[in-house]
């Protein structure tokens, strides 16, 4: 079993693949993290330095790796299903989990973490809101493809279970 979670930035992705692996006993992987550990830079410094072309090929390139894991559960980034036929060859190599949220639910969280994303920094709430739905807008035809779609606010430790269970 293969579990991909995918969702924007502040969506939880990173957060419940970690409590429902731990749970599980299924081994996790943070695309994200493990790209700033091969590159040795952060995905900010990465983009800045090698652009974002150079990110998502090292993105999808170490994503197909995780074709020889198993009982595992892997957190993309937010614009990993929209490149590369990424959403496509998730699809036919596990089970794809659409973290929804809002909009508004997700500024909400991204603001409480700003500081740790410096492309949004300075962004005030207007613009953050705008800047959200407007990415939104581009990337949820990919996420809308997943297997199942769960609404961020119904999210709990059960969660996994009753997809697992049904």
């Amino acid at each position: 079993m293969r579990i991909f979670l995918i969702g924007f930035m502040g969506s939880g992705k990173t957060h419940w693949g970690r409590i429902w692996a731990q749970q599980y006993g299924m081994e996790f992987f943070d695309l994200d993290e493990m790209i700033e550990q091969q590159e040795q830079k952060t995905v900010d410094a990465i983009f800045e330095q090698e652009g974002e072309d150079h990110f998502r090929k090292t993105e999808s390139a170490l994503l197909r790796t995780l074709f020889k894991k198993d009982h595992c559960i892997i957190a993309g980034g937010g614009g990993t299903p929209c490149f590369h036929n990424n959403m496509q060859w998730m699809n036919s190599n596990g089970t794809t989990i659409y973290l929804q949220a809002t909009p508004e639910q997700l500024v909400e969280r991204i603001e409480k973490e700003k500081d740790k994303r410096p492309l949004l920094k300075k962004l005030n709430q207007a613009d953050l809101l705008s800047f959200i739905d407007d990415k939104l807008t581009e990337r949820e035809p990919f996420y809308n493809s997943s297997q199942i779609i769960i609404p961020v606010d119904k999210l709990n430790t059960e969660s996994l279970e009753k997809i697992l269970n049904s």
